[in-house]
């Protein structure tokens, strides 16, 4: 996961959940907390209670990350692995794990307008051995001709959603069921991770060998006891190529006929 890819699932994350963006810079976002997330992400439980208590007027938290490193601006740096990300990701799972929105199309005439369904999956991909990658992918399945569409959470923000049905329109029953339209990514992702190059993995397992020939020349004319098979255990475990595909939030979209993710 690049930084600016972390940039702009900030502002998707924070614009999602009605915050106010006050600064949207290369390499800086601001912006302010509302009531919700500041109780979710800034640990103040003493704070709130006594707002809640009191029937004080809330001061919501601003918070300010930055992409790029630079002492000139105030402000935490956030970064792959970095605890607040990590938190960030949590709570886009507990808050919106699944959503069902609607494109607010303004139909003028008595005429009620269909809104075709689309699976749309944000999706975290993770390249895991003695080092890790992390990259964020979004798809939409269209649940009724099956078409495929990658990069979709960019094209969406084009798009205005509520999770209101707008007036004088109706929701396409799906022909293909969610449950289905899920495998139908997986496999997608599958087969899309078969035609990636693997040498990131191939060169872990040159790594491992390296140490495993290490581990070796030292019990060469020793008992291969516990603390060797733990050893190597840890080997396995340390450099063992692997991948993780996580959902990171989804849902079903209602999007008008129009509409083209190409």
């Amino acid at each position: 996961m690049q930084q600016h890819e972390i940039q702009r699932y900030l502002e998707r994350f924070f614009a999602a959940n009605q915050c106010e963006i006050l600064r949207n810079e290369d390499g800086l976002l601001q912006t302010k907390l509302t009531v919700d997330l500041d109780k979710r992400l800034m640990n103040r439980p003493f704070y709130w209670h006594y707002i809640e208590k009191t029937g004080g007027i809330p001061e919501t938290m601003t918070l300010t990350f930055k992409t790029k490193k630079n002492d000139k601006e105030p402000g935490e740096f956030i970064h792959v692995g970095s605890p607040r990300l990590h938190q960030i990701f949590q709570t886009a799972k507990k808050m919106a794990s699944f959503l069902r929105l609607y494109e607010q199309i303004e139909n003028k005439n008595t005429e009620y307008v269909p809104l075709v369904p689309w699976l749309v999956l944000n999706m975290k991909i993770s390249y895991i051995c003695d080092l890790k990658k992390d990259v964020l992918h979004s798809f939409a399945l269209q649940l009724i001709t099956g078409q495929m569409c990658t990069n979709a959470i960019e094209r969406l923000k084009t798009v205005k959603l509520s999770p209101k049905l707008p007036d004088f329109t109706f929701p396409l029953t799906p022909l293909i069921q969610p449950k289905s339209g899920l495998r139908r990514i997986k496999n997608y992702i599958y087969d899309m991770l078969e035609k990636e190059n693997d040498d990131w993995a191939e060169q872990a397992i040159e790594r491992w060998n390296k140490d495993l020939a290490l581990l070796e020349r030292f019990y060469e004319n020793k008992e291969k006891n516990e603390a060797y098979y733990n050893e190597k255990e840890a080997l396995r475990r340390q450099y063992e190529p692997k991948i993780k595909i996580e959902i990171i939030n989804g849902g079903i979209v209602y999007l008008g006929k129009h509409f083209s993710f190409a």
